[in-house]
């Protein structure tokens, strides 16, 4: 099969023919038919998780399955499905309870093992971690779900459980930060939106922020006046010390943040100011991913056009355009969701 491969950290990414994988015990091989392009992948590319290589990165898909392990007895070839990015074991006590998100022998395609950018995926504990898409949700639509959108759904919903006609604040107006948008309109909470660049400031406004802000040194008292005080909710969608600290700088007092975005130690634990979140008593959040059993309740939404994971799609590019896209992806400015077609 042809895939996206990785010799070494911050090497060029190749598009060249690898072996096809087989399906594990208990797992399947899907045929991926769409994949987006994500930050989470940049941040392998350079280095910040342990990766064996060669490598093939790449975590949210969706296609057709392919092959059916040995002990699958939910899915069969032919199936078109979905999956989150952190695919739990399906025999913890986690996983048991409905949390594979925090499974602590969970698997993640693109990084404990070859992932999406490639025409075939094996993923594991399948009748764990599949998602049936339905016919009438496009499969490019279905990818948009497995890590990005489907995170900013369960950080807003059940982590920082948004109410009507509450203020949330998201950082980044990204994949991630425009899902959170688009969410949160739905929950009917008010927004405000920060991004560094005003073209994705503007797709968050079509989308149904109420405010836009470009991100420097004001913003937190830009939102303290646009909502009377600071922000209920705030969500980190980019995973830097700078938009963590705006994102819980941008809080009113018992507010709770969200840190979605990734915040490695490249060089030491970034700096949170802490002394905000003791003296007005704020909930900081973390969020990491959705499990497949939370799916079908998101699933429906998106089936009957409540939710509109199609609207951020801005463009779809083969694997050779993908390659190229991968060591920029910190810096680009695109607005909205990159797909990968594997078979373009």
């Amino acid at each position: 099969m042809r895939a996206i491969v990785l010799d070494a950290v911050r090497a060029d990414p190749q598009v060249r023919d690898v072996p096809a994988p087989t399906a594990p015990a208990g797992g399947v091989v899907v045929e991926v038919r769409a994949t987006g392009l994500c930050r989470s992948d940049w941040h392998a590319w350079a280095g910040h998780e342990d990766l064996v290589f060669p490598h093939v990165p790449g975590h949210e898909l969706a296609g057709v399955v392919s092959e059916v392990g040995t002990g699958v007895t939910r899915w069969a070839v032919g199936d078109r499905v979905t999956t989150p990015f952190v695919c739990g074991c399906g025999r913890c006590s986690w996983c048991r309870g409905g949390d594979a998100q925090v499974c602590p022998d969970q698997q993640q395609p693109g990084f404990t093992h070859w992932g999406s950018f490639a025409q075939h995926v094996a993923l594991h504990a399948a009748d764990t971690n599949l998602v049936a898409v339905p016919d009438d949700v496009e499969l490019a639509t279905a990818a948009a779900l497995g890590c990005r959108f489907a995170t900013a759904y369960r950080a807003l919903v059940a982590r920082a459980r948004v109410a009507a006609d509450e203020w949330v604040v998201v950082v980044g107006a990204g994949g991630v930060g425009l899902s959170a948008v688009m969410i949160a309109r739905a929950l009917g909470a008010r927004v405000v939106a920060v991004d560094r660049t005003t073209a994705a400031l503007d797709v968050a406004r079509r989308l149904g922020a109420d405010h836009t802000l470009l991100a420097g040194d004001d913003v937190e008292a830009a939102v303290a006046e646009l909502t009377g005080g600071g922000a209920h909710v705030s969500v980190d969608a980019v995973g830097s010390e700078a938009t963590s600290a705006t994102a819980l700088l941008s809080l009113r007092r018992r507010g709770r943040l969200v840190q979605v975005g990734l915040l490695p130690g490249v060089e030491g634990h970034p700096r949170v100011p802490m002394e905000r979140a003791i003296a007005w008593e704020l909930d900081l959040l973390g969020s990491h991913g959705m499990a497949a059993s939370d799916y079908p309740e998101m699933m429906t939404l998106v089936a009957e056009g409540r939710l509109r994971p199609d609207l951020l799609l801005e463009r779809t590019v083969d694997l050779d355009t993908a390659a190229a896209l991968l060591p920029t992806f910190d810096t680009a400015t695109v607005a909205g969701l990159t797909i990968i077609d594997p078979w373009r």
